[in-house]
């Protein structure tokens, strides 16, 4: 084993991560890195090139009643930075976070206007979350794949329309109910509710 390797029941020390292993923001009071080894070895199994999205939204801290309503609708989670935050994380644990990090990439296509970038963009899109050569691939329909494999030869800003509202269905169906019941839910909810009752 050279040095550079570590066995998996090595502990690295803490000098050699950013102070929390996900982002840089609030939300990683919960357990997303309740197995940095696992997570690690898994995320680099899952590395692709479409590195323009950012590991984590800039958010501030959620009010109780901005947590409260996620539990409302999920269009409120996925509205909110700070929910999308948190269900990434949940995403995360349940190993089908490409869902999310799919969707926030066809949003950001969606900005886009510059011709070149939009090519570009819809490129590495399809590269990372559409291809079956993918690790990240989404769970998609025959018929949403044929769609977007024939709009892929003029790629526009929508190109993915159809597919980011399949994953979109897909999000709120399956993994939404189990977020609202998940430890992670919960204790930042529990969290949120016992600081504003403190201040």
């Amino acid at each position: 084993m050279s040095r550079h390797e570590t066995s998996p029941t090595t502990v690295q020390p803490a000098s050699n991560h950013r102070p929390n292993a996900c982002c840089f923001c609030w939300c990683c009071c919960c357990s997303c890195s309740w197995n940095e080894d696992r997570e690690r070895a898994w995320r680099a199994s899952r590395e692709t090139k479409l590195e323009t999205i950012p590991n984590c939204e800039a958010c501030a801290k959620p009010t109780p009643e901005e947590v409260r309503g996620w539990a409302q609708s999920f269009d409120k989670l996925m509205k909110s930075p700070a929910g999308r935050n948190v269900f990434r994380e949940f995403l995360r644990t349940e190993y089908s976070e490409e869902n999310m990090l799919f969707w926030l990439a066809c949003e950001e296509l969606k900005s886009e206007c510059n011709k070149h970038t939009i090519d570009e963009k819809a490129r590495m899109i399809y590269e990372d979350y559409i291809s079956i050569l993918s690790p990240k691939e989404v769970s998609l329909d025959s018929r949403v794949r044929e769609v977007i494999n024939r709009k892929m030869q003029e790629p526009s800003s929508h190109t993915f329309d159809d597919a980011q509202l399949q994953i979109y269905t897909l999000m709120h169906r399956d993994s939404y109910p189990r977020f609202l019941n998940s430890a992670i839910y919960k204790s930042l909810l529990q969290s949120v509710s016992r600081s504003s009752s403190e201040s």
